[in-house]
């Protein structure tokens, strides 16, 4: 006979709270300067203690003018930025240090994908070389709206340091990537591109793309003499033209190319100075953010009721919360984008054959700070170098970040996943869906279109060819 009964039990354990002010915290860190110069305007919006003060023209003539003065290296970064206002008080938000959110998780709220991540993602599956990333970065940045590379490739290799061949190389294999037609010089190349993806690209067709301009003519018939085709032939080829894609970036919301603007930059200090690097926020995208106590004191004054009282105060404690903490996140970046200026000065010194192989847990441990915080800071950043203006994830010869800062290489993550299609049995194939899972659950964070790709660098079978393979083995 069952009986019921109650017990006590007491049990201890640890948790996380994501408080608001921890969200906050970590929010700030991961963002850039325009998107915090749009959360200050929220934030001024919402909370009348807070004022938003852009640099007037003076102050930024002090700023440009401050480079004939002795400043630190980049060992130590300068510290007369505006991103605070040392008359406010830190109030009762909550933790604002970044050093201490190791453990933290992030805001999982997905965001469209730009052809910038696209095409990064395929970078890092077609080049294991740190140089040979970076560079493929550097062109993707090249990349105009419509996904056409105009930049001079002589001003390219001048700019890294590099040899033209190993940039044309680079744009050989860049050529194929998706969407088909990315990185062509024209209009001319990008169709081309796309034709000989489908095995269209036959000598008619090239000199039907040769004199394109005789289709805006309507002179079709010197057209088809050219094609050494009949017009009826023609009218074939055109339609095969008219459904190719002239404007490959198309599909995609936006790409962040040459409108990236920096958020550090770094500068050249003369020799009479001791030469070197200065390392300072670009202060042109970051408002200064002031907490208006003679403001607070005067209306505080007026305050009779309990709920204004109440108002009042956490409006305060609001608006020093969000001074302080963007005093806290401008330091932190300073100081992860310092040490790397000076891990890899030989690379802005003589270019790209000196980039040095460098890892997250390298900066981390140079300026004593968890690595997934140098991931959050290094992420959508812009530093703007004289070799041109590069996140600065760029300086890491990583592949794949996870979002907790682990860091895996592009190799590891293939060889893992040969592993698992190896060992997997016919009644249970595994999709690329679930392989991501497993990844997820062994800590790498992985895209599954990335999975994809990896799996077709390995000549490893979809799931259904792949079961077909086993079935047919067996019955053999």
């Amino acid at each position: 006979m069952n009986t019921i009964s109650q017990k006590l039990d007491l049990r201890q354990s640890q948790s996380l709270t994501m408080t608001p002010q921890l969200q906050q915290a970590i929010k700030l860190l991961q963002l850039n300067n325009m998107e915090i110069s749009d959360l200050i305007d929220e934030e001024v919006a919402q909370n009348p203690l807070l004022e938003k003060k852009e640099p007037t023209q003076s102050e930024q003539s002090d700023i440009d003018a401050s480079a004939e003065a002795p400043e630190k290296s980049a060992e130590a970064p300068r510290e007369d930025f505006d991103a605070g206002s040392a008359m406010a008080d830190v109030g009762s938000g909550g933790n604002r240090n970044f050093d201490t959110l190791e453990n933290a998780f992030e805001n999982s709220m997905s965001k469209p994908e730009t052809l910038r991540d696209h095409l990064i993602e395929q970078l890092h599956v077609s080049f294991t070389d740190p140089k040979d990333q970076m560079i493929g970065a550097l062109l993707i940045d090249q990349l105009d709206e419509s996904g056409y590379l105009r930049a001079s490739i002589d001003d390219l290799v001048e700019q890294l340091g590099c040899s033209m061949e190993r940039i044309g190389r680079l744009l050989d294999i860049m050529k194929q990537f998706s969407p088909t037609g990315v990185f062509a010089r024209d209009l001319e190349e990008c169709l081309a591109i796309q034709l000989a993806d489908k095995k269209q690209l036959d000598a008619p067709m090239q000199a039907l793309l040769d004199n394109l301009s005789l289709i805006a003519d309507h002179d079709f018939k010197g057209l088809a003499e050219k094609c050494e085709v009949n017009e009826t032939y023609l009218q074939d080829m055109m339609e095969e033209i008219r459904r190719l894609n002239p404007k490959p970036a198309g599909d995609f919301d936006h790409i962040v190319v040459q409108t990236a603007i920096p958020d550090v930059l770094m500068k050249r200090l003369p020799k009479n100075l001791g030469g070197g690097w200065r390392v300072e926020l670009n202060s042109a995208t970051l408002p200064r953010v002031l907490v208006n106590n003679e403001y607070y004191t005067e209306v505080a004054k007026s305050a009779t009721q309990k709920k204004d009282k109440e108002y009042l105060s956490n409006q305060l404690s609001s608006a020093n919360w969000l001074v302080k903490s963007l005093d806290q996140r401008a330091q932190t970046i300073l100081k992860v984008a310092a040490e790397i200026v000076e891990q890899q000065d030989a690379f802005f010194n003589y270019g790209i054959e000196f980039l040095k192989p460098l890892i997250l847990k390298d900066i981390a441990e140079e300026i004593d700070m968890h690595e997934s915080t140098v991931s959050r800071v290094t992420n959508n950043k812009y530093i703007g170098t004289p070799r041109g203006i590069f996140e600065l994830k760029y300086f890491f010869s990583t592949a794949l970040i996870s979002e907790d800062g682990t860091s895996h290489s592009s190799e590891s993550i293939k060889a893992r996943i040969k592993a698992l299609t190896d060992e997997e049995e016919i009644t249970k194939i595994l999709s690329d869906d679930k392989i991501v899972d497993l990844l997820k659950a062994e800590g790498i964070d992985i895209a599954r279109r990335t999975v994809a790709k990896y799996r077709e660098a390995l000549h490893i079978p979809s799931s259904v060819q792949r079961r077909k393979q086993k079935k047919n083995a067996l019955k053999s």
